[in-house]
């Protein structure tokens, strides 16, 4: 068995940045770019208000109350084109050029107006209120770096960089199927010893919330003919991720199966729970993932190695490992074997608002409900010591699991 850390370190290594192409802006949130996005433009492109009232020079308005003399109008859109002069005031609107001679703003909640004559009844500094020429970003500059995922912020600064197509890569094709006799689909007409098989909606779920996109091969049966014929699907794909099939049973076909197909095994077996009998390799050029049935393995390995995987392919900076934070724990926990743990647990928070993360009792690697309850997993490291409750811990948090406030 090798550890955890030096199997993320051997799938990620296997996998390079796939090639870039150009999507509009308006199709680019999620995906991940390949190219920075540099400014086509300054921003503000010159002076401009950043409230509504009079622009005036501050020399003016030191000493007050002030009585200036208004000599024009400006709304957000157009410009003065004339030069404020000493005693002079400009009626100003957020977002307008500053006019030339201007260099403060008095804000309309400190005026009194009289026809032309604007009473000024609070001092207002040089530069009050004025966002300088390039406050925001200067043309040339990288506004989000390759790498980056698209969100929200990310696409609103890149229209703001008048940027209407991004450069973004690929989005990895992640062939997925599941082994055995034992599992049909769901809605699917069960055998009296078969079971419903979860695996390849939940993992369809990971590849897409990673920015891949997943290609369902089906069941193969647990002959040799069933798994070559499905996994030949898997042409083309990126990466082949199987469920079941790879531990140690009699039934468990999927090495000799496609050792014919020119089966080239990297490792076999990892130091973690849940999760040990993990296969990573590659057949007929295509790299191949294999995946414990029981469906906790099976996602917590995705979180682990298969999240990583694709972060690799999307060249996605900070996406080769989950996230750790820290959190005590809120119940004792015994002492771990050579195999890295990954306890299923609730977070909550003491009374000082620390987070505390409590292990289910039962940890049972079949136990899909429990994990849908968890808001994170503990991470245990071999043979660390038992702790008792108020212990601190690392914790990896799981998606759409947010802690308590």
């Amino acid at each position: 068995m090798i550890p955890v850390a030096e199997a993320v370190a051997r799938i990620t290594a296997a996998f390079s940045p796939l090639p870039a192409e150009t999507v509009p802006l308006a199709e680019a949130h999620g995906r991940v770019l390949a190219e920075d996005v540099v400014a086509r433009l300054t921003q503000p492109p010159f002076a401009v208000s950043a409230m509504d009232g009079y622009a005036a020079r501050a020399a003016d308005v030191a000493s007050v109350p002030a009585t200036l003399r208004q000599i024009g109008s400006v709304p957000a859109g157009a410009r003065f084109e004339g030069t404020l002069g000493p005693g002079e005031a400009v009626r100003i609107f957020t977002g307008a050029p500053v006019p030339d001679g201007a260099d403060t703003i008095v804000i309309q909640e400190n005026t009194s107006r009289d026809g032309d004559a604007i009473t000024v009844h609070a001092s207002a500094a040089e530069g009050r209120y004025i966002r300088p020429a390039g406050l925001d970003f200067s043309a040339g500059e990288v506004g989000v770096a390759a790498g980056t995922r698209l969100d929200a912020r990310a696409i609103g600064l890149a229209a703001a960089m008048d940027q209407p197509w991004l450069s973004v890569r690929r989005k990895p094709r992640i062939a997925l199927l599941a082994t055995g006799d034992e599992i049909v689909m769901p809605g699917e007409p069960r055998g009296e010893n078969q079971i419903v098989s979860s695996n390849t909606h939940a993992l369809r779920a990971v590849v897409q919330g990673c920015g891949g996109e997943a290609l369902d091969l089906g069941i193969a049966r647990d002959d040799t003919r069933s798994l070559v014929e499905h996994a030949a699907g898997a042409r083309g794909a990126d990466l082949l991720v199987t469920t079941g099939g790879a531990s140690v049973g009699e039934h468990d076909l999927i090495r000799d199966a496609l050792a014919d197909e020119g089966l080239a095994l990297d490792f076999w077996k990892i130091a973690m729970r849940p999760g040990k009998p993990l296969m990573f390799g590659s057949v007929g050029g295509t790299r191949l993932l294999g995946l414990p049935g029981n469906p906790v393995s099976s996602l917590v390995c995705a979180l682990v190695f298969l999240r990583p995987a694709i972060a690799a392919m999307l060249g996605e900076r900070d996406g080769a490992a989950p996230a750790a934070q820290q959190a005590s724990l809120g119940a004792d926990v015994a002492e771990n074997d050579e195999r890295q743990d990954y306890l299923r647990a609730t977070l909550g928070r003491d009374e000082g608002g620390a987070l505390v993360a409590t292990p289910f009792a039962r940890q049972d690697s079949s136990m899909l409900s429990l994990l849908v309850k968890a808001q994170c997993l503990v991470v245990r490291p071999p043979h660390a010591p038992a702790l008792p409750r108020g212990s601190a811990v690392e914790i990896i948090p799981l998606e759409g699991a947010a802690p308590p406030l």
